[in-house]
């Protein structure tokens, strides 16, 4: 028995010598190329395995692997990834890494909630935008300008601050899917996206991923034109920050500071930024002013589990840019000689202690400030599944104060909300081939909307009559201003103090979604599907038969679904195609249900049923060492639409519109080119063909301002009809240049055709001139400090470089006149239009450390 022991026990010390000996040992140490400093919390794996390690605080790193021979992949959040052989025991030394130009490992926290091209082996139409793009093209903009650089994406900018709009496909932005970390933003009510409350966004932000089509979001949240993926900030590994400060054309100034921890060994992290903005606007009278906030706590107790806390915010005050005719831009007697800088929504000769501009108020100004925080949680379960969710809210509290009369008073126009979701995702990697996921998503939102009295001007008090005296007259005695801090914490919750419309909504919306993934050797395929539920709910106060107290109106529960299937098939490493179709049951925008949305507790009758959207796309993508290209063909089809509109009277004179049953086609093929001829030479360009129609006919009802229906529905004729409202033919060329080290200029040319007007569907849309634009920008680093690990960055933009004038939009279906006199390039001058921005410049200095 002793011998039996001994034998078991010299054999088993064999083995173990012979396995410990069999060990190899690899080692080295991550460096940032550009700041030539370590990187700690660098990914360290060998590659075909899940055996890795992280670098330490001083970038330095031991792996130990059975293998004798292979390769070790190199990843950090923001830079490109690095692939390193090894034979033995091997010391790599000191490994570079660069700044990448992919999304690949940016987001650390939420990373299952962020449903990003690069997750999914499938391919679908993909733009990416990162952080150094971003930091040098942003300037004073809005995102919309900084993805105007991609395929079958315009950007009109809209007049004013945050005003800006964004057109995907030929999809306005209520039609493009918006999150932020995995939350969906856009508005529940409408859809909308108003870029003023996001103002912020650009500064803390790590990418952002256009997904054009069908996307590779599994939300349930049915984008007709695309999704757009905001990656923001959550845990940096390494301490630092920056300081910059920005100035521009028509005195903007903004000033921003940032810094973080980095994470600490107990495995804390804290990210702070402020900024603060103000500038009087291209056009007229259209000054503001505003702050970005941002805080991020991080805490990471172990390698499983990763969470952190995220506050934003940025509270912001604008005039508008108010549109007029053609006609009142291009005579300088009726525009004051200010081109298309005229503003035609203001008025002087008003004193105003909020007044920027001595003697002018402005017409129309937006106030809004909506905070918005969310919590993540990063489970790894096991090896093969995690789980991943995010919980969030926001209070959004704002109106649009505009003047009244001969400038007595501003009324405002409030739109407020609160907000509250969780969006959570499971995912299993059930075989070597096969890999699933399950997620909810859930969003409990309240909205308010009333008017009240912003500022008193020339009046100390404004009479009215409503509900809530009985049609008795009572007087507004109180005015809410305009700061944006003080509209939040203190809002207008007194009802009496309400006129011209006051109700309330509750919009709740569940959803399950999920996908299947299956991939063996060049063949790859998905399945997602998603299922949800909306209800609406609407409670009128100004209105009711009993003053003072709110009335319930009708509820309804709307059921939608969505089901995307793809392949793709990898013919070679460079080359790929792929195919993916999708079908969405969407849910109607609230404000589309009921009779009038800002009067009637009524719902239509019969009810607005779910939109219908059928997508279709395939793809080619071609992956050379100096070039890659990707060509993509899609068509949409999106039916029983429903549209409102109003004839903007107000009183006994107003009058809305509901338009049923349309139906619009969005075809079309996109190539998108990436090249780098020489190591410091970069050269990118763009081409959409697109052909967007009306498609059969509709048909419209009209209601009375107290939401009866005046007359019988009509049909609208409207198929063939062009959709307007952006280019249905573009192309771009961008390219950089880095002549000198850490010396680079680059610039942009933008072109764009076949635009058509928006405007009342019973007429044709009318064709709109073509018109290009180029964009240059100057950028220089400095190394600074101790080593060389800091840095000082010169930026310079200057956008339409060419002072180029051209008509951006225009709504109205005017045909051109038969007298030439009366036209531009064109189009008749007696329909309502705007010119985009003259040449605009900004430059700024930053301060990395």
């Amino acid at each position: 028995m002793k011998k039996i022991t001994r034998l078991l026990f010299l054999a088993g010390a064999f083995m173990f010598t012979a396995f410990t000996m069999a060990q190899t040992t690899v080692t080295g140490t991550i460096m940032d190329a550009e700041m030539a400093a370590p990187l700690p919390g660098a990914n360290i794996i060998e590659k075909g395995t899940t055996n890795g390690v992280s670098s330490d605080f001083n970038g330095y790193f031991t792996l130990i692997t059975d293998s004798t021979e292979g390769e070790v992949e190199i990843s950090y959040v923001g830079f490109g990834k690095v692939l390193v052989k090894f034979s033995g025991n091997t010391d790599l030394g000191n490994i570079t890494l660069t700044s990448d130009n992919s999304l690949e490992e940016v987001v650390i926290i939420g990373s299952g909630i962020i449903d990003l091209a690069e997750d999914r082996k499938t391919p679908v139409a993909v733009s990416t935008i990162t952080a150094n793009q971003i930091r040098e093209k942003a300037g004073s903009s809005d995102l919309p300008e900084v993805l105007k650089s991609t395929p079958s994406v315009q950007s009109v900018q809209a007049g004013a601050f945050g005003d800006g709009q964004m057109f995907l496909r030929g999809f306005d932005q209520t039609n493009t899917a918006f999150l932020l970390n995995g939350q969906p933003i856009n508005g529940m009510e409408d859809g909308k996206m108003y870029w003023s409350n996001w103002a912020g966004v650009l500064d803390v932000a790590n990418a952002v991923q256009v997904q054009r089509g069908l996307g590779a979001s599994k939300l349930a949240i049915s984008s007709v034109g695309g999704t757009v993926n905001i990656v923001t900030k959550t845990i940096d590994r390494k301490e630092g920050g920056f300081v910059q400060q920005m100035v521009g054309n028509d005195n903007y100034i903004k000033s921003t500071a940032y810094y973080s921890t980095g994470v600490n060994e107990k495995g804390w992290s804290l990210g702070v930024l402020f900024g603060h903005w103000q500038g009087d606007g291209y056009v007229d009278y259209t000054q503001g002013q505003g702050q970005t906030y941002y805080i991020s706590v991080g805490y990471q107790p172990n390698d499983n589990h990763a969470l952190n806390f995220m506050l934003t915010g940025a509270p912001q005050w604008h005039a508008v840019a108010g549109g007029n005719k053609i006609s009142t831009y291009l005579d300088p007697e009726k525009n004051d000689g200010r081109g298309r800088r005229y503003n035609g929504w203001s008025f002087t000769g008003v004193e105003s202690p909020n007044t920027l501009h001595g003697g002018v108020y402005p017409g129309g100004r937006n106030i809004y400030h909506k905070p918005v925080a969310n919590l993540s949680w990063d489970w790894t379960i096991n090896e093969k599944s995690e789980l991943s969710t995010v919980l969030y809210g926001s209070m959004g509290r704002g109106s649009f104060a505009q003047s009244i009369g001969s400038v007595d008073y501003a009324r405002g126009s409030n739109n407020n909300h609160d907000w509250y979701g969780l969006v959570t995702n499971y995912n299993n990697q059930l075989t070597e081939n096969l890999n699933f996921n399950v997620g909810a998503d859930v969003r409990l939102y309240h909205g308010f909307h009333f008017r009240d009295i912003r500022e008193f001007i020339t009046v100390d008090s404004v009479s009215a009559s409503s509900g809530y005296s009985g049609g008795e007259t009572y007087y507004l005695t109180e005015a809410g201003g305009i700061n944006p801090w003080n509209v939040f914490f203190n809002p207008n919750t007194d009802h009496s103090q309400r006129f011209g419309y006051d109700y309330e909504e509750q919009i709740n919306y569940a959803g399950i979604f999920t996908q299947l993934e299956y991939s063996k050797d060049q063949l790859s395929a998905f399945f997602q599907g998603a299922l949800s539920n909306q209800s609406h709910v609407r409670t009128e106060f100004l209105n009711t038969s009993t003053p003072g107290q709110g009335e319930e109106g009708g509820k309804i529960n709307n059921v939608g679904f969505n089901l995307k299937v793809g392949a793709a098939y990898e013919i070679t490493d460079m080359h790929k195609v792929f195919v993916n179709a999708g079908y969405y049951s969407r849910q109607p925008f609230h404000d589309t249900m009921y009779k009038d949305d800002r009067g009637s507790n009524e719902l239509l009758d019969p009810e607005v049923e779910n939109e219908e959207i059928t997508g279709f796309e395939a793809g080619y993508q071609f992956g050379g060492e100096k070039i890659q290209a990707n060509l993509n063909l899609y068509h949409t089809t999106w039916g029983n639409r429903t549209l409102i509109g109003s004839n903007g009277e107000e009183g006994d004179d107003f009058l809305s519109y509901q338009t049923f049953g349309v139906k619009q086609v969005h075809m079309g093929v996109e190539l998108e080119v990436f090249t780098q001829p020489l190591n410091n030479v970069r050269v990118n360009g763009f081409l959409s063909l697109g052909d967007w129609q009306f498609k059969d006919n509709a048909t419209q009802r009209t209601f009375d301002n107290d939401g009866a229906e005046v007359g019988e529905g009509i049909e609208v004729e409207i198929d063939g009809f062009n959709v307007g409202g952006a280019a249905q033919v573009n192309a771009g060329i961008n390219a950089s240049w880095e002549f000198l080290p850490r010396v680079s200029v680059d610039g942009a040319w933008n072109w764009y055709n076949d635009m058509y007007s928006t405007g009342s569907l019973t007429q044709a849309t009318i064709g709109l001139p073509s018109y290009d634009m180029v964009d240059a920008g100057f950028s220089y680093k400095m190394l600074v400090g101790k080593d060389d690990r800091n840095s000082l960055q010169f930026r310079v933009n200057v956008n339409n470089v060419f002072d180029e004038v051209y008509l951006e939009s225009v709504n109205g279906n005017t045909a051109a006149s038969s007298n030439p006199e009366e036209n531009y390039k064109g189009v008749n001058t007696s329909n309502n239009g705007r010119f985009g921005y003259g040449r605009t410049w900004n430059t700024s200095i930053r301060f990395n450390f």
